[in-house]
Formats: C-alpha cells, sequence, structure tokens
C-alpha cells in the first residue's frame, strides 16, 4: 500500500526529446526536400538546402548539437514524429488533422496568395481591386485554393483554367495572362528562374496560414524550449534575414 501511495505522489515521466538530443549529440529533422526555396534536396550529393534548413542548422548550433536530416514525404511527414524517426520537421502548414496526432511549435511564417504578374505592369497594378475587370484575364490551375480565390475575390476578372501549373507560367510570360495567383513561397522561387516576372504591390495577401514545425506531442518540455528559441530569434530578426535571403515575402499578420 505504501508502495502504491509514493507512485501516485511522485508520478514518472518519461524523458524527453530535449534529453534525448543533448545525450545523442544530434538533431533529427524530418524533411521532404521538394518544396522550393524551404527545403530541396541535391539528389547526386544528398545536400539540403533552403529556408528550413538555415533554421534548423541555426537551432542545432544553438543547442550545441548536429543536425541530420532524415527523408520524408508530406504523407508520412506526421508519422515520422509519432513512431520517433525524427525530433521535430521542418516547416509545416498549422491544420487541425496534423494537430490531432502531434504537436507545433510557434508559428515564424505565414503561406498566403499573391497576384504574379509580368515587370512592366508593375505601375498598373496596385490593389486586388485592379485585377478585378472584365479586361483582366487570371490563369489558375483547376481544382485547386487558387483557383476558388479567383472566383471568389475577382468575379469580373476573365478567369482562365488549366491542369498544370507550369502551363500557367507559360501563359503568363507569353501574356497570355495579365496576372497568376500563387503563394507567396512558391513566388520567391518563380519570380528567381524569371526575372521578367514580379510579385504585384498589392495591399496585403489571402488566405494567410500559419507555417510552424511539428514536434512529438505531450513533449511540453521540448516543445517549450522550441518556443522559447522561436521567440528570442523573432525579435532578434533571425526570421526575417533568413526569408529575405531566400526572397520569400513575409506577410504581416495584424
Amino acid at each position: 500500500m505504501l508502495l502504491l501511495l509514493l507512485l501516485y505522489a511522485f508520478p514518472s515521466y518519461a524523458a524527453s526529446r530535449l534529453s534525448d538530443i543533448m545525450d545523442r549529440g544530434v538533431l533529427r529533422v524530418g524533411t521532404t526536400g521538394d518544396w522550393s526555396p524551404m527545403t530541396m534536396r541535391d539528389p547526386a550529393t544528398n545536400f539540403y538546402r533552403g529556408f528550413d534548413i538555415d533554421i534548423t542548422t541555426e537551432l542545432a548550433k544553438d543547442l550545441g548539437v548536429t543536425v541530420e536530416y532524415v527523408p520524408t514525404t508530406w504523407k508520412t511527414l506526421v508519422n515520422g514524429v509519432v513512431t520517433d524517426k525524427y525530433d521535430m520537421t521542418g516547416s509545416a502548414s498549422l491544420n487541425l488533422h496534423r494537430a490531432r496526432m502531434a504537436g507545433y511549435s510557434d508559428t515564424y511564417f505565414y503561406l498566403a496568395f499573391v497576384p504574379i504578374i509580368q515587370k512592366n505592369n508593375l505601375s498598373r497594378y496596385r490593389k486586388w481591386s485592379d485585377f478585378n475587370s472584365p479586361s483582366v484575364v487570371i490563369t489558375s490551375t483547376s481544382g485547386t485554393v487558387q483557383q476558388a480565390i479567383v472566383k471568389e475575390m475577382l468575379p469580373k476578372a476573365r478567369q482562365h483554367s488549366l491542369d498544370s501549373p507550369n502551363q500557367g507560367y507559360q501563359y503568363l510570360l507569353d501574356n497570355k495572362s495579365t496576372a497568376i495567383i500563387t503563394s507567396n513561397i512558391e513566388a520567391a522561387t518563380l519570380i528567381q528562374r524569371y526575372p521578367q516576372l514580379s510579385i504585384a504591390r498589392v495591399d496585403g495577401m489571402r488566405r494567410p496560414t500559419p507555417i510552424a514545425m511539428l514536434l512529438p506531442k505531450g513533449d511540453q518540455e521540448w516543445i517549450n524550449y522550441v518556443n522559447h528559441w522561436i521567440e528570442l530569434k523573432r525579435v532578434q530578426g533571425f526570421f526575417d534575414r533568413v526569408a529575405k535571403k531566400w526572397g520569400l515575402v513575409k506577410l504581416e499578420v495584424k
């Protein structure tokens, strides 16, 4: 009876991943390597680079450990955290399905949607409402969030849909479309690849979605450490500097 009372009085706690990481000397990060410019893997060298890679490399450095990137897919991203294949993931959008199975860090970036236009049209399109005209042709990929945004926000524009995003880029490059709607993350890659294109300087982005790291659910010690680290790096301007390096458009949320 005394032993049972002691067990109830002093419950045992499972060791945190934070202790495991420090003992191991390695931070294991699950990353897909296929989301430019967030995480990109060179198949010839197996070398990773990108926004996520800079962030998690910095976290490992501040922990005093090395970082190991564990290949994963979007389909298995959550399962890898749950089954201890890695200690955390790189950037993942917040959604309730993932939150039922894994924990999330605090948000440090937002995915949202912006118009991409020919650079010589920058002075002509300064507001979202400038695109809501029968003289404007907006191309989007069939069945995507982008197509829904166009239908909802720009009903007066001539709406043109295609099956492939690459076709949409080509229509814009060939001046067959006025604009395409895409995420601020994908936009960074597009304007780097095609210097004649630019993000329209409109009044804000649309459909903001928080970006955070997936962590083991219930491991509050590890989650707290990562969140304190994120807050410290945020006030130091670290995330802004990394976003600027990779050409990412930062979304201000008021």
